[in-house]
């Protein structure tokens, strides 16, 4: 899957504005958003909050989890967990992203949250290559991995493939090379059974021979 596709999944989701505008609800594809009422917040999807703020006709209100506390929470426990925490957007990278590329005045202590949102990012990323090598170096057939972001998964796809299909041709082969083994093992014992035999009339030649 390219990026920007991610990025367009990504843009769907909801936030909130306050516009500096009113306006009667915008009927939309896949449903209707507003009404718009100056000085009210309303929530939009995330591709026309950065629309509108672009023009300077809102000001974008962050979401709950864009909090330095809350990050920094969420850090620690990802640290300490083998696991993958659950995250408080699927699309936590994208959203955080065009918010603070867009409206870097709306978001209190920006900076901060551009690097925490990053470190945590970071660590995901790395506990993912290091399951995934667990993974291919134990030679498993599937894995199940919790709480994973479409991003993250994004990240990996291009190696996981490939690093499979070695393991599927080494397999493959392995494989062949035992059934050649086996197959190299009947007949050496096969040809053993005839050398007996052979030997037996041997014996009874040389006899005859002796006579």
């Amino acid at each position: 899957m390219d990026p920007s596709i991610i990025e367009f999944i990504g843009e769907k989701s909801m936030i909130s504005i306050i516009p500096n505008f009113s306006n009667e609800p915008l009927h939309l594809i896949y449903g209707s958003v507003g009404p718009f009422r100056a000085g009210f917040p309303v929530y939009v999807p995330l591709w026309l909050a950065t629309h509108l703020r672009k023009q300077q006709k809102c000001r974008i209100v962050p979401p709950e989890w864009m909090e330095l506390e809350t990050l920094e929470e969420i850090k620690e426990e990802e640290k300490r967990s083998k696991f993958f925490t659950k995250m408080p957007s699927e699309h936590y990278m994208v959203v955080a992203q065009l918010v603070m590329s867009t409206a870097p005045d709306d978001v209190p202590r920006c900076e901060e949250l551009r690097t925490i949102i990053k470190d945590i990012f970071d660590i995901r990323e790395s506990k993912l290559r290091t399951s995934i090598d667990a993974f291919i170096k134990g030679e498993g057939t599937y894995a199940k991995l919790d709480n994973l972001t479409l991003l993250e998964i994004h990240s990996v796809r291009p190696i996981l493939p490939y690093s499979l299909d070695h393991i599927a041709r080494y397999q493959r082969t392995a494989t062949a090379s035992q059934r050649d083994t086996s197959m190299l093992g009947l007949s050496t014992t096969g040809g053993g059974s005839g050398t007996g035999t052979g030997t037996g009339t041997g014996s009874m030649s040389n006899s005859f021979l002796t006579q």
